[in-house]
Order: C-alpha cells, then structure tokens, then sequence
C-alpha cells in the first residue's frame, strides 16, 4: 500500500551506495498496489489498486492530483496518452486502465480534474468492451491515434481512435475521439504485456512501416513475438517457446511483463522465473540476460571462452548458469532434464562438464557463432544420480572420469570428439572402463597433474588414489586413504608435490602423502562438515596453502606447513557448496545455500606493503611531533598530532598554557574539530588518559560556542561525523560523570587529611604554650631569688 518513488541512478553511481527514494508515500492506497505507471515527462505516476481506485501522483510535491473510481475489481494494466503531435495539450491528457471486470476505460484528465473541483463524481469518458478476461496489457501510439489492448484470454484488440461521432456531453454537443475497435488478433497464449512499437524504429525487415502498424507481445509461452496490427500476422519471434505444463513447478519461463526501450532499440522481458531478457530488434540477437534468483548453488566452475572469462554455476535446477566475470551478463544451458549435481572445466577451460540426478553427464562447449554455450556430448550409462565429474588434467583432455551415486567410476573417451564441430548435434561418448570403486557414494573426484592419477571420495569415510592407464584408460587401485570419522565430500592433489588434501564431515581437512597413503597433518577448526578443498599456488611452489569451504558459512585458508588458519572468509550465511580456483590462484569463487555468489581476491601483497607504508608514516610523524614540540611550534605538533590521535598533545598544550594553543583550538577546522571530540571521547574512557580528555573538553568549550560544534559535524564528510554529535555525548557523558565522582571522593579524602593535620597542629600549640608559661614563671622565680640574695 506504501508507494516508493526512485531516481535511476547514472553510470557514475556506485553499487556499493545504497539507493534511496526520492519520494515516501507510507499509506498510498487502501489496499496493495496491484500496478503502477509514470507518464511521458516523469511529472505525474498512476497507481492502480485491488480495490478498484486509480490515483494520480506529482512526482514532484508528492500529492494525488487525480482519484478515480468506478473500475471493477482490480486494476490490471494502466497507460498513458501523450500525442506528441500537439504541443501537450491538456486537453489531450488521457489515462487508460483496464480491469478485471474485462472493461478498459478512458479518462479525460483535464475534465476529470474540473469535474472534482465542481463536486461533481468523476467518469470516464469512455467504456471499451471486447475482451472476455483480463486485460494485462495496454498502449498508445505516439500520435494518440492506435490502442493496443492484451488479455488472459488469448486475443489482442486494435482500436482505433481516429473515428470521430456524435456524443452527449451534459447539454453541450462536441465532435471528440472515440475508440473505434478495427482489429481482434488470436495470440494464441495468455497475453500479459504489449507495446506499440514507432514507425522509425526498426525491427530487422527492409519492408516500408509507413502503412503498418507493428506492436510486440508477451505472455506464457516466454516468447516476445512482433505483430502486423493490420494483418495479424507474426513478423518475428525472440526466444523459444516453452510448452505450457502447469504442473511443472521448475521451469517458469512465462513472460510477466515486456517493455520497449529506445534508446537502444530493444525489447526487456520480465520471466517469472526472475530472469530479464534484453533481445536486440535489429538483428534479434538475446545480447543480455540479468539473472534475478540463483537458487541454492550445488557446485561452480570457472571457465574461458573466445571472448571472455566466465564462471558456471549448478544451482539446484536443471539448467546451468554461466555467468560473464567481466558483465556478468548470463546464459541458461538447458539438456538435463533433472537436478545438475556436479561440474568440471577442463584444464584449458573451454570445456565443461555437468552430471546430473538425470544419470548423464553432459560435455558444454562455446559456440563459434558467439551465441553461448553448447552441449557437444552427452555420456549415458550410470545406473544412478552422477554425483562427481572431473576432466584428465591435460590442456587437451583425452578422458572424462564421472563418479555416481551407483558407487562406479566410469571413464569415458574424448579422442574423438576434438575433431567433430561443436555446431552439430551432440554426439554420444563411449565409455571405455566401468570400475566399482566405493561402498557408497562417490562425492568427490580429482585428476592429478598429467592425469597419470585419480583421486575419489565417498560416503565410505575412504579416499582412494587409482593410477590410470592414458592409453587404454583403465583404472588400478594404488592405495587407500583411511582415517576420517565421516563421508569424504572433496579431494584434490597439490600441483607441486605428492600430497592429497580431503575434506569431510568430521569437520577436519586431511593431508596424505602419496607414497604410503598415510595421514600427514589434520587441520581443524571449522564448526560442521568440511564440503570442498582445494589447493592455492602454482606447480612451482612445493608448499601450498589449502582452501576449504564448509557447511558453517566460511572459507578458511590454511598454511601446511605451520598447520594454521590464516585467513577466514566470511561472506555467506549458509552451507558453502561450490568453490573454484582461477589457474593464477589470484581469484577464488564460493556459492552457497544461501543463493550468494561471492569472489575473493588475493591482496597479501598490497596489504603488506600497505602496512609498511603506513608504518613508516607514522614513524615520521612521531619524529615530527616530538620535533615541534621541543620547539614549542604548538599549531603544527596539534596538526601532526591530530592525524596520529595523540593524546600527549593536549597534555603538553595544557602544561604551557601558551596563547598559541589556544588560537589553534579556535581554528580548527570541522573536520580536525570532529576528529578531537572523538579522540576526547576515547581518551576519556581510560584513567590514564581521562585528564588530558577533560583539559581539552574544558578548552574547546570555552573557545568554541556549541553552534560551531554543531555546525561542523553537519558539515564534516567523515565516518566520525555521520554516527552524530548525539552519539558522542552519550558516549562522553557516562565516562565523565564517573571521573567527577572519583574526583570528589578523592577531594572528600584530602580534606579528612587536613582535618588530622589541623588538629595535630593544634595540639602541639598547646603544649608548647604551657612550656612557655612554665619556663617564664621559672625565670621570674630565679629572678626573684637573686635579687634576694643581693
């Protein structure tokens, strides 16, 4: 019900900023917004509710200017009427909506409009009947002249508005435009978009469009097909039309909504399987596809095509994702008809490989028409679910090795299929060796570096290494890695040394040697079961690092040789299925359960020389500050030291108690003002540093009036500045009421201590004055005696 009103942002704009409306209508209708549709200019925006009403918004003040009513039940489509051949005469301002009573209305706007300001009930100026159920799609030409009208019930009216007859209006009796219906086009699909397409744009035919009106259609086949408006006949077709199975929950490729762009000359279809489809009119070609939903992602691949690089994705569905790394534009693969389980690039990267709950595995290729990817192969033969796929490590793989849920191992020739086009129909593989090779499921299988060995991983808590005959491709078992509590899901080989990484559910990742199939190293440290593994650095490098992804939501990379986690990736919120490696081992792609792609980068190098850079600067900065200082240069020791969040600055500040200090607490800009306040609030929160927090506290208020402070946190364009100066006082107010309360206490303490003193004092007084009596009487005694005696 709320009506949300966004800019669209330029190419400038960063994905990383958040996208804010310009406009907030929180309560727009009295029931949810069913459509919505802005005019030519942008000024105004139409929205349609379930409960029948149409308002009129300016974009700009944030008003309705228009409330119609009247429709029966809710509003289905809405269309604007701007006739460019006039100078946007008010009075040719219509709106058409359509509705699920079957009826499209028009509405004058301009009368509408005085209408309401004379108290009279708003009507429409006009009530079209034809379609038997819900129009989803309506347009209007650009000269006003055509309306193109789409509905649920398979038909598409033409109607022309060019006709003109006698109408009553109240008393007065005017020649206006009255939709005359010429046409009625059988689509024969569910229509849910339509578009009236220019006479100068061109959509790929050398026939002149001067007498022709052509409009397009969308609807539940997933198709966009261009129509004759005067014959009927279809012109063109993008897409391939899917057969209409309600039952079928997984493939829901009917078209919501289609729209024509100008500026580039092309057609975006909404699918409801939130994908958006971009087809070129000229030449028809699908040059874009954005994929909206991912689903859980199973596995990932990367690869690299004549053009670009790209990455497959297996995403709990049976077409294959493969997205451009660079647009990130995508293709569907479609051949399997059940749950894709698996993937494999081959050394090169031009080739894929998918298995499937289908029990197939299919071999992809780029095709040289510059369409996508193609299936080249297909390997039928599994009893069951193929649950691994993994290519012979060489640049031109000559086998194919599939591990499946019926616990065989089987290994298929690819000798031939180098010399046959990748534009034919994919041809079928022969399988040249069957091997039982595990109690249970085959999770997991991996070529060594010349394919001179295979490595696989069950559901038996085993790994197991077999040596592969490159010419005949039979398979013998060398050893068996034993030693996880649970199912092996990952296994690969180090490119540079005979070591076996494997992951399991145990949680542990294990380090064989391939010499006696022992267990060299376990790294622990991940929460659930450890779901794929795989080696960091080149073939040069004897010690790699392992990368491992698990069922708790991170990546860790592990150094073998100390046996430590040096690095946790945190990027997603579910089980990590998938990881890919790019050759360099600069890039590492993870998908996830939670439907997050996410890729991660190696910057070792530039953080470390980032933190040598930074490091050195602060030393020369110290050196700086401590030289100013000594030369009593107060302004630029404050200017080093509020870069470096020194707190000896206010400190040696307060001891000169110098003129300069303060002149320079004066003109502290908003940003170094923000930035002290918030060292004060830091400082303030140890006792070592608190009355060096309070002297400057004490200083800037005195100096600073509060408007200045206020003034420069509305001002500063820092992390600082945007939590707000709100936040900065609640976090000083609490720190500074506990030192004023020590500080009291401490002054209460001084003055019991004088107390003891004074009183002291007092006592001593005292007697020394007693002393002084007695001594004086002793002295006027010996006086007395010696007069006396004289």
């Amino acid at each position: 019900m709320a009506l949300h009103i966004y800019g669209l942002p330029t190419s400038a704009v960063t994905i990383s900023k958040p996208i804010s409306p310009i406009r907030v209508v929180s309560r727009a209708h009295d029931a949810p917004v069913y459509v919505c549709k802005s005019d030519p200019t942008s000024t105004y925006i139409a929205s349609g509710a379930t409960d029948g009403t149409v308002k009129i918004w300016d974009i700009v003040r944030g008003f309705p200017t228009h409330v119609l009513r009247g429709h029966g039940g809710v509003v289905s489509a809405i269309a604007w009427s701007y006739p460019r051949t006039m100078e946007f005469d008010t009075r040719k301002m219509r709106l058409f909506t359509a509705s699920v009573d079957t009826r499209i209305r028009v509405w004058d706007l301009t009368r509408s409009a005085e209408q309401a300001r004379v108290g009279k009930q708003v009507k429409p100026e006009a009530v079209l009947e034809g379609h038997v159920s819900v129009p989803r799609g309506l347009d209007v030409s650009e000269d006003g002249r055509w309306l193109i009208s789409g509905g649920r019930d398979q038909v598409v009216l033409v109607w022309d508005m060019s006709e003109s007859q006698s109408k009553r209006s109240g008393m007065d009796k005017e020649k206006e435009a009255w939709p005359v219906l010429t046409n009625t086009i059988t689509a024969l699909e569910r229509v849910e978009a339509v578009g009236i397409l220019g006479e100068d744009v061109n959509i790929g035919e050398s026939s002149s469009q001067s007498e022709h009106i052509h409009f397009f259609t969308a609807g539940e086949k997933g198709v966009v097909k261009i129509w004759d408006g005067k014959t009927g006949h279809v012109r063109r077709t993008f897409g391939e039309e899917q057969d209409v199975n309600p039952n079928d929950k997984e493939v829901q490729q009917q078209i919501l909504d289609a729209f024509f762009v100008p500026s580039t000359s092309s057609i975006v279809s909404v699918h409801a399987d939130q994908n958006i489809l971009f087809y070129s009119l000229p030449d028809g070609a699908l040059y874009r596809q954005l994929i909206g939903f991912n689903d859980e992602i199973i596995d990932a691949a990367l690869l690299k095509s004549p053009q670009s690089d790209h990455v497959a994705l297996a995403t709990n569905s049976s077409l294959i994702r493969v997205y451009s790394t660079q647009s990130f534009d995508a293709r569907l693969l479609a051949g399997h008809h059940d749950i894709v389980l698996s993937l494999a690039a081959s050394l090169s990267g031009g080739l894929l490989a998918s298995g499937a709950k289908d029990n197939s595995a299919r071999l992809w290729a780029p095709q040289n028409t510059g369409t996508g990817w193609g299936c080249v192969a297909t390997c039928e033969g599994h009893a069951e679910s193929v649950g691994a796929v993994v290519f012979e490590c060489e640049y031109v793989p000559r086998f194919l090795f599939t591990g499946s849920q019926d616990r065989t191992i089987k290994v298929w020739d690819l000798s031939y299929l180098q010399s046959e086009s990748h534009e034919s129909a994919p041809m079928r593989c022969k399988s040249v060796n069957t091997t039982r090779a595990h109690e249970k499921d085959i999770n997991t299988l991996d070529s060594s570096p010349g394919g001179t060995l295979l490595v696989s991983g069950s559901q038996d808590k085993t790994a197991k290494v077999w040596a592969v005959d490159r010419s005949s491709g039979m398979l013998k078992l060398l050893g068996t890695c034993k030693g996880h509590k649970r199912g092996v899901w990952s296994a690969r080989f180090a490119r540079g040394t005979r070591i076996l990484a494997t992951g399991s559910g145990d949680r542990t990742v294990r380090l064989w040697g391939l010499d006696d199939y022992s267990c060299l190293k376990v790294l622990e440290g991940h929460a659930n079961s450890v779901l794929r593994v795989d080696w960091l650095g080149g073939e040069k490098e004897v010690h790699g690092q392992v990368v491992s992804a698990s069922a708790d939501g991170l990546v860790k990379v592990w150094n073998t040789q100390t046996e430590e986690c040096v690095a946790t990736l945190d990027g997603h919120e579910d089980k990590v299925w998938a990881l890919a490696i790019s050759r360099d081992s600069k890039t590492i792609v993870s998908g996830a359960a939670d439907s997050v792609i996410t890729f991660w980068e190696d910057c070792t190098e530039e953080q470390e020389a980032t933190k040598e850079s930074a490091r050195v600067e602060l030393v020369l900065k110290e050196q700086d500050f401590l030289n100013f200082i000594a030369l009593q240069d107060y302004r630029r020791a404050i200017e080093v030291a509020l870069s470096l969040g020194h707190p000896e600055l206010s400190g040696n500040s307060g001891a000169t108690g110098s003129a300069e200090v303060d002149q320079v607490l004066q003109g502290l800009t908003s940003v170094d003002l923000v930035r002290l306040l918030c060292y004060v609030r830091d400082w303030n929160t140890r006792a070592s540093s608190a009355a060096v927090a309070q002297r400057v506290l004490h200083a800037i208020m005195k100096l600073r009036p509060a408007e200045d402070i206020v003034r420069a946190f509305e001002d500063a364009d820092t992390d600082e500045a945007r939590n707000g100066l709100h936040e900065l006082v609640e976090g000083t107010i609490p720190y500074t009421e506990r030192h004023l309360v020590r500080m009291e206490r401490l002054v209460q303490e001084s003055y019991v201590i004088d107390y003891v003193l004074r009183e002291m004092d007092e006592g001593l007084v005292e007697d020394d004055e007693i002393m002084d009596v007695d001594l004086v009487q002793h002295d006027q005694r010996l006086s007395t005696c010696t007069v006396s005696s004289r």
